[in-house]
């Protein structure tokens, strides 16, 4: 009668098994196409940041905005600190410094202003004013980085663009006031932000702009935060320990998208957001999607794929 394996031995077998998956998944995305990859990080970037969105805004209404944006950025430094202990500190320290706290100074103003206002508007208002930020980005990478802007990208931008307010306009209010153009104020910023992060990929790794990033911001977003200091509730802290997970692994992709082609090849696929959100509140919150959301979730998707698709292509 043969024995079974030890359990150790079945465990490390399913994680070699694992590894082979994975690394045989890495090297089929590393034979696509530039702008594809950028698509596949870009859009997994959206979906990580709809749920830390979610959650973030639920803090916000409990613990003071600014303290919100401090922990956040803190917890995504945590989550990132094993990686550059394992990895050696040399290994994390950048090439520029005063550039990574300059972009860090950038993204802190723009938080500081989309914090200001999160708590006092809809999210159907956050949403429709979020969906600037690709409009912004694409003129800066157009001025700053001079790159090509062929008519398919600003055709798949303005239908999606089309088809966010064709899901948001029916649900607008004019309640939010001044709290409106402080959400609107922020778009340009954040575009900069990410302008800077495309500059330096040029030479940092991924991961350092991202560790950087929640260093710089952190250190920033403390004084702030001091002003209305509050300790949050041990679940209050799982939360926070969650969003710095989600934010450093969505600025990843998104660090990562940039680094493989064009800033505004990538801009499209933001538009999928508005699907995502969609999808989570049917999924966690028994938010019955409107009429209006399905066909614009559907012009989205399509405008999407047909980009997507032309991308894959190359231009002609």
């Amino acid at each position: 009668m043969q024995s079974s394996p030890p359990a150790d031995s079945r465990r490390s077998a399913r994680r070699h098994l694992f590894a082979r998956h994975a690394l045989v998944a890495q090297r089929r995305i590393e034979r696509l196409p530039g702008n594809v990859r950028a698509l596949l990080w870009s859009t997994t970037a959206g979906l990580l940041f709809v749920v830390l969105n979610s959650l973030m805004r639920g803090l916000s209404l409990a613990v003071d905005p600014f303290q919100t944006q401090f922990l956040r950025y803190l917890m995504g430094f945590a989550v990132m600190l094993p990686l550059m202990l394992r990895a050696g500190v040399a290994t994390y320290w950048p090439k520029n410094v005063v550039g990574q706290f300059t972009r860090g100074g950038v993204h802190t103003i723009g938080l500081v202003l989309w914090f200001i206002a999160l708590p006092h508007i809809t999210i159907a208002d956050v949403t429709a004013i979020g969906f600037t930020g690709p409009i912004f980005i694409m003129l800066g990478a157009v001025l700053v980085f001079k790159e090509s802007m062929r008519w398919e990208r600003w055709l798949a931008a303005g239908i999606g663009l089309a088809g966010v307010l064709i899901v948001v306009a029916p649900k607008l209010t004019g309640g939010g006031g001044v709290y409106n153009l402080v959400m609107l104020a922020s778009s340009p910023v954040f575009a900069a932000s990410f302008l800077m992060t495309k500059a330096l990929t040029r030479y940092e790794r991924p991961g350092v702009i991202v560790a950087w990033q929640s260093i710089s911001v952190t250190v920033l977003s403390l004084p702030l935060a001091l002003w209305h200091w509050q300790w949050p509730g041990p679940g209050q802290w799982l939360l926070f320990l969650l969003c710095g997970l989600l934010g450093s692994s969505a600025h990843y992709c998104l660090t990562r998208s940039y680094a493989a082609a064009d800033i505004s090849a990538t801009q499209s696929v933001k538009f999928l957001e508005l699907v995502w959100a969609t999808l989570i509140g049917w999924l966690w919150f028994d938010d019955q999607p409107s009429r209006s959301t399905l066909i614009g979730g559907l012009v989205i998707s399509a405008s999407t794929l047909w980009i997507a698709r032309r991308e894959a292509r190359g231009p002609r």
